[in-house]
């Protein structure tokens, strides 16, 4: 397998997983104060949406380096 199939499998199925999930979240720490032994921390939940249309790109794109990508 070459790096272009590779490539295109790997587009596939993180756009597969775009659509299927369409968005992933994740927890942001942040340090507010030390103050000597005592530290207080802040939690944020962030969350990133992806769009629709990135994931039928991501798709194409992998398909079309699978179809195309070994031609010279």
């Amino acid at each position: 397998m070459n790096t272009g199939k590779i490539a295109g499998l790997i587009l596939i199925v993180a756009g597969t997983l775009g659509l299927i999930y369409g968005s992933f979240s994740y927890t942001k720490e942040t340090h507010e104060a030390k103050v000597g032994p005592l530290e207080l921390t802040v939690q944020d939940k962030e969350t990133i949406n992806i769009p629709a249309w990135l994931s039928v790109g991501a798709i194409a794109v992998g398909a079309g380096l699978l179809l195309f990508g070994n031609r010279k």
